[in-house]
């Protein structure tokens, strides 16, 4: 059985002023990922600082950080095996232009800037951005009817 991993998503301002959070969250669902934290909020500007710290110095930086404080995002946490590339492989190239149809940024995404989506990349990095973003007792253990019938034991 693959690996149980969980990743930090984040539904950008973009997708959410577009109406397409419930259609983003929905497909997370049906391909069996189980939701285990989930919230509303407009990041604040040193949660996004942290968030971003890779990217400190570079030109992109302070638009990065503009961008995600300018409106209301939803973040959560996703479960499942292989979680992390599964999420990755949903939402797509960062690129939207290079993102093949059937993905988030494929469907919906034009710019980079405006891509719509964020995941972990790795389960280092999602550990830490869940840190960034939930409090250690955030996330939710519970089991949903449907388990057996997505994941086999």
């Amino acid at each position: 059985m693959a690996d149980n991993q969980r990743s930090l998503v984040i539904i950008k301002p973009d997708a959410v002023q577009r109406g397409l959070t419930g259609e983003i969250l929905a497909r997370y669902e049906r391909r069996g990922l189980r939701i285990v934290a989930l919230k509303l909020e407009v990041v604040s500007r040193e949660t996004a600082e942290r968030h971003y710290a890779e990217h400190e110095g570079k030109p992109f930086f302070a638009g990065l950080v503009d961008y995600i404080t300018s409106s209301p995002s939803v973040v959560l946490i996703l479960e499942g095996p292989d979680a992390i590339g599964v999420v990755r492989t949903m939402n797509g190239a960062t690129r939207p232009a290079e993102a093949v149809p059937g993905t988030i940024r494929g469907d919906f995404g034009l710019t980079v800037g405006r891509n719509l989506v964020h995941a972990s990349d790795s389960v280092e990095s999602a550990a830490r951005e869940v840190g960034i973003f939930f409090d250690a007792d955030a996330a939710l253990v519970y089991q949903r009817a449907i388990d057996p019938w997505i994941v086999e034991a």
